[in-house]
């Protein structure tokens, strides 16, 4: 069996660009991968159309040695742009193995740990009491595990949105910290009142404070048992998760930045973490994905996958295949592409959820398809993530 070929499409079918290879093979038998990387769907597309010439009369079913083909093709190869790229490569060649073999690629990977992924959901509101009725809503569909905000990204400390300069460019969101650190304890502790210690509920700082302030968040956070608080800083600052962990007990979650698996090694070694939240589609697919949380798994640190809505429905079915397997599970980030007809009519079958748990579809391979004479209805729309500044104008690095 030889690859023949290697088709890259950027699709924009609700707003959300979505970057899809098709690996073709001279056997007929083909495999899809996603590439998505918000922002720049653009460019993984361009990086796409370089890599696939080193594949072409590939054997396909030799992924281990093609993932390694690939990354040491340039000399420059890391970051986000290459690994989605990779990824996208990666997951198509799972694809293929799964349906040469006739086996969903869970069963490849060593069969199912488990008998569905538990996922969480994302409950908002413009106070406390619509954040609680938001969560009772998702605890009712059988939802295991909720995140809680204030507010959209950014949280409560988001003071006002400035809408871009001309049409394309990325808006400004006004963010100021004060806010958003006094009133997120307050909306946790409503929460507790109205719902009990029980219930499993998280937060996402979306890495907007220092590490102080973080960890004076995480210490006030304490006697509500969160399941996890997300990103209270940026990944790369050790020193700054150290004191957090110097200071508080509260789970902490992070890594949807991260690319590489050694960004994760001192995660782990120092326990600086419980839960990573690294992106199959971000960090070179199932195969490097999978080997992140096997080092992962001596220091106790589970998986929490990062599934955001700028993430695809292949991505997120090749994220719920791994989950089935890795014996260091933990949670889902979840991603309702079911609800939106378009994207079933373009990525047939996405995953299913049923009571608080997402399962792979058990077709070969991953379990999914791509419709490439509806993508090509959806051309891509160039777009870019908003910009955050404080009120004064400063850029806002955390």
């Amino acid at each position: 069996m030889r690859i023949t070929d290697i088709r890259v499409f950027v699709t924009c079918p609700t707003g959300q660009n979505y970057v899809v290879t098709k690996v073709l093979t001279d056997e007929g038998v083909y495999g899809v991968g996603e590439g998505t990387l918000n922002g720049n769907e653009i460019v993984v597309a361009r990086c796409l159309e370089h890599i696939k010439e080193l594949l072409i009369g590939q054997d396909p079913r030799n992924s281990e040695d093609l993932w390694w083909l690939i990354y040491r093709s340039g000399y420059w190869r890391q970051g986000p742009i290459f690994r989605s790229a990779q990824s996208a490569i990666d997951f198509a060649l799972w694809d293929i193995k799964g349906k040469i073999a006739n086996l969903p690629v869970y069963q490849l990977l060593g069969g199912a740990s488990r008998k569905g992924v538990k996922v969480y959901r994302h409950a908002g509101g413009r106070d406390p009491k619509e954040v609680e009725d938001s969560v009772r809503a998702y605890l009712e569909q059988g939802a295991k595990v909720v995140r809680c905000q204030i507010g959209g990204y950014g949280g409560s400390g988001v003071l006002a949105h400035e809408p871009p300069q001309r049409e394309g460019l990325p808006s400004t969101v006004i963010f100021e910290p004060a806010k958003y650190l006094v009133e997120t304890p307050k909306l946790f502790e409503h929460l507790r009142n109205a719902l009990g210690m029980e219930v499993e509920l998280c937060h996402d700082v979306h890495e907007q404070l220092t590490p102080t302030e973080a960890a004076w968040l995480a210490k006030q956070l304490e006697p509500y048992r969160l399941f996890f608080l997300e990103d209270p800083i940026q990944p790369e600052d050790l020193e700054g998760l150290r004191l957090i962990r110097q200071h508080a007990t509260t789970h902490l979650a992070l890594g949807e930045l991260i690319t590489e698996r050694e960004q994760c090694l001192a995660l782990f070694r120092e326990r600086l973490i419980d839960y990573i939240r690294i992106a199959p589609l971000h960090v070179g697919g199932i195969t490097e994905a999978r080997k992140i949380m096997t080092l992962a798994e001596p220091f106790s640190v589970k998986s929490a996958f990062h599934g955001a809505g700028d993430l695809g429905p292949i991505a997120q079915a090749a994220a719920i295949h791994l989950q089935m397997v890795i014996p260091n599970f933990g949670v889902q980030e979840w991603s309702d592409f079911r609800s939106r007809e378009v994207l079933c009519e373009l990525f047939p079958t996405p995953c299913e959820l049923r009571d608080g748990y997402a399962y792979p579809n058990d077709a070969p391979g991953l379990g999914i398809d791509f419709n490439e004479e509806l993508a090509l209805k959806f051309p891509y729309k160039p777009g870019y993530l908003p910009i955050f500044r404080r009120q004064d104008g400063t850029m806002h690095r955390y």
